[in-house]
């Protein structure tokens, strides 16, 4: 695939807990050059950005990056997120419910947030690094019951990220409405393509430009 197309898959990403303005500002000024998805970025810049980037897709993190909030928190996230300037949300799983065999209550609190999120797009992480592949398939399921829009391998923050078995995995398990976005550990070009061939609609990263020769 040809790069300019790749670029089209990215949430280009900064989510530590040090990032400045003016890596925020780098980040989306890239985002526009590159024509990426989105920028995914700290709830705290949302309104900034999409008072100086008219123009950009703005992505944020709720329930980030352990999940166990309650689940009016992450809905209250959500609005305040929705209200200052984003469109898109990536929401962390109850893992603790998870590890409880409470999926019901999971899928529960995913359909909340989409309510929440209504038009805009909402993306579930999982954290597939802590989950077993009984547990995994049960949040397949959960997900597209509770109709958002994509299932996410991971917040960056885990242990582990995306591998392409739990793609795979998740690509045989997903209705056939719901989305695949793999992020964290992703450090190549033919990594990239690898994934998009396997059915991911998203890649997130905060190394698009480097993989892909930029700089």
């Amino acid at each position: 695939m040809e790069s300019k197309e790749l670029y089209t898959y990215v949430d280009h990403t900064a989510l530590k807990a040090y990032t400045t303005w003016e890596d925020i500002e780098k980040l989306c000024k890239e985002a526009i050059t590159y024509q990426m998805a989105s920028v995914c970025i700290p709830a705290c810049y949302i309104k900034r950005v999409h008072d100086e980037f008219k123009d950009l897709t703005i992505c944020t993190v709720v329930g980030f990056p352990l999940g166990y909030s309650s689940t009016e928190g992450k809905v209250a996230e959500t609005m305040q997120a929705l209200k200052d300037g984003a469109s898109e949300i990536d929401m962390v799983i109850n893992i603790c419910d998870v590890k409880n065999k409470d999926y019901d209550k999971v899928e529960q609190e995913i359909a909340a947030l989409k309510k929440a999120t209504g038009d805009h797009t909402l993306k579930v992480i999982i954290e597939t690094c802590y989950l077993t592949e009984e547990e995994k398939i049960a949040m397949c399921q959960a997900v597209t019951n509770a109709k958002a829009d994509f299932i996410k391998t991971s917040t960056g923050f885990g242990t582990a990220g995306a591998t392409l078995e739990d793609v795979k995995l998740m690509k045989e398990h997903i209705g056939a409405d719901v989305k695949i976005k793999a992020a964290g550990g992703i450090r190549s070009r033919k990594e990239m393509e690898d994934y998009i061939k396997a059915g991911c609609s998203r890649i997130g990263t905060s190394s698009a430009i480097s993989m892909l020769g930029e700089l």
